[in-house]
């Protein structure tokens, strides 16, 4: 009888504890190996979610959101260069768009991002948004408790870049980094309505170019309509290119940082926890009305077009299975 192949997958994954001190030493084979798993919830997930629960909760999470063109994984890149002259440890998730072929990440940040090559005090993964129009996927949120409890100092988050829907970076994130540009005209008018409201921090990155000064006032002014709390987040001009900037931008982010971390950890964790559920129920939710074969989903939508119902009393109804 021929033996059992016992290959470097199997041998990880059998000995949880071993995979968690070798991940805990900042070794970077078990960290993707772990991260991996992970990010496509296989049979062994919840086994290394339970494992990695002690180590949980002492990382600070940032996120850098905004518009395309504005420059987020350059900024990225030099800030985590600015990190790592602090002795700081870093992960970085990179939501990158979704392939229409594969499904899989696009990895245009990691063309950007220079800093993580060969330091083993930075680790990388790019994911894909998989069609989330929140910025995120729940992929991330779990990857982000793998890189906390590889004991990384910071988790930056990079999200894909689609507009003021990417607010779901609120909900699991620390602080709040929106990054602009000048010259993207009308993606300063969307952001109004949307990013600003979740901002922590405001960076006008590219800040040599034309119009910087400008843009930056723009948000300012955006902010003092408000309220009085958002008139009181930080604009800061950056040129991620040249490294300017970044000294500014690190203290800003280190003031909200602090306040963030002064709260119980379990507190922080609560928030993505609360956002996995959502999320979990909202796809539930979703599968549940496209593999509608009673009719009861043709009905609500014959009662939305005919005025009988409101569309949000169709999807209670919906929801709660009554006809």
């Amino acid at each position: 009888m021929a033996r059992p192949k016992h290959t470097p997958l199997a041998e990880d994954l059998a000995d949880l504890d071993r995979l968690m001190a070798r991940m805990r030493a900042g070794e970077r084979r078990a960290i993707s190996r772990v991260v991996t798993e992970l990010e496509r919830l296989s049979a062994a997930a919840p086994s290394l979610l339970k494992a990695m629960q002690p180590y949980l909760g002492h990382a600070l999470v940032i996120g850098f959101t905004g518009p395309p063109g504005a420059g987020k994984s350059t900024l990225v890149n030099a800030y985590t260069t600015y990190l790592r002259g602090q002795g700081k440890t870093i992960g970085i998730i990179a939501v990158d768009p979704s392939s229409p072929v594969s499904g899989g990440a696009i990895l245009g940040d990691r063309i950007r991002m220079t800093a993580t090559l060969d330091d083993d005090g930075v680790f990388m993964r790019s994911l894909a948004s998989r069609g989330h129009l929140g910025g995120l996927s729940p992929a991330a949120v779990r990857v982000i408790d793998a890189l906390d409890a590889a004991g990384k100092d910071v988790i930056l988050i990079e999200t894909v870049g689609t507009g003021q829907s990417e607010i779901d970076v609120a909900e699991v994130t620390d602080v709040r980094v929106l990054v602009t540009a000048p010259g993207l005209g009308d993606d300063i008018q969307a952001m109004k309505a949307g990013l600003i409201e979740i901002a922590d921090v405001m960076v006008v990155n590219k800040a040599d170019r034309e119009g910087a000064d400008r843009t930056a006032q723009e948000l300012k002014s955006a902010l003092s309509l408000r309220g009085h709390d958002r008139a009181q987040v930080p604009v800061i001009k950056t040129c991620a290119t040249a490294g300017q900037g970044l000294e500014a931008l690190g203290s800003a982010i280190a003031e909200v940082g602090a306040v963030a971390a002064a709260g119980p950890p379990q507190q922080r964790r609560r928030r993505r926890a609360r956002y996995l559920i959502a999320r979990a129920a909202a796809d539930l939710i979703a599968e549940r009305i496209r593999q509608d074969a009673s009719g009861e989903f043709n009905a609500a939508i014959d009662a939305v077009l005919s005025g009988a119902l409101l569309p949000a009393d169709a999807a209670r109804k919906l929801i709660a299975g009554r006809e």
